[in-house]
């Protein structure tokens, strides 16, 4: 049973980055990150869920498995509604996996010109 639990600990997937920084981003205009992952499982892959760490950040993700090999995409974006600088979390839970991966978003939210 231990090896089982120990096989199942790490998300069977490999993204490009976990952290993506915006740099300086106009206020009140939305941006949005790509964070691309590769199934490196023998297997169907499936996200459970992203979350966000508040609703400044929406997080979308495949609804369908992805299958061995395939790549998925989670796609971030912030509403840059607030000034000032930002991280902000989004924790990406698959199927059968017990520890969920957390993705970075920063930036610095500056006035429109």
């Amino acid at each position: 049973m231990f090896i089982a639990s120990m096989a199942m600990a790490q998300a069977p997937v490999q993204f490009a980055t976990l952290t993506h920084s915006f740099g300086k981003i106009a206020q009140n205009k939305p941006v949005t990150f790509d964070f691309s992952f590769n199934n490196t499982s023998n297997k169907a892959v499936i996200v459970d869920v992203a979350t966000a760490e508040c609703g400044c950040t929406t997080p979308e993700y495949p609804k369908a498995p992805i299958a061995k090999g395939k790549a998925g995409v989670i796609k971030v974006t912030y509403n840059a509604a607030n000034m000032g600088t930002f991280t902000k979390k989004v924790t990406v839970k698959f199927a059968n996996v017990d520890i969920p991966v957390i993705l970075t978003i920063e930036g610095e939210v500056i006035a429109a010109k």
